[in-house]
């Protein structure tokens, strides 16, 4: 595995309302605005994708549900502090033993919020790391575009 450090991928997105608000939109009402279509584990032939769940708290996780009713993981919450942060494992199909991790920080500013997005630990991914990372820095830019279209 190298051990080159890969830049992490930082994105960012202002929205039109409170910080409890930002936060729950990005947790309790993901499968409104996920694009599951582009963005999902099981996107192609068989089994597609239905939903995405966010169970927030200590022991959460964040996991896609198919039309087969089979769940699954793409992480684990690893930081619960609503409404300002969270972090979570980050591992959409992977083993949950090569997970890079997911920050998200909710910020007031004076009646907006902004929201940063951090996706860090490529360098787990061995030599894939660049390329996955790559795949990531378009990704986060329009998952969080549908995020902030969904306020």
């Amino acid at each position: 595995m190298s051990t080159q450090a890969l830049e992490a991928v930082t994105r960012s997105v202002t929205v039109d309302c409170t910080v409890e608000h930002a936060f729950a939109t990005f947790t309790e009402r993901i499968h409104e605005w996920w694009p599951l279509d582009r963005h999902s584990i099981e996107s192609g032939e068989g089994a597609t994708p239905q939903t995405v769940i966010f169970q927030g708290g200590e022991d959460g996780r964040l996991y896609e549900r198919t039309t087969k009713g089979e769940e699954l993981t793409w992480g684990e919450v690893l930081a619960w502090d609503p409404p300002h942060r969270l972090k979570l494992s980050w591992h959409p199909g992977r083993e949950p033993s090569t997970p890079t991790e997911v920050e998200v920080r909710f910020t007031d500013e004076g009646g907006k919020t902004r929201v940063d997005l951090e996706h860090r630990g490529w360098e787990r991914l061995g030599e894939q790391g660049a390329d996955v990372r790559e795949s990531y820095a378009s990704g986060w830019q329009r998952v969080l575009g549908a995020y902030a279209e969904s306020i």
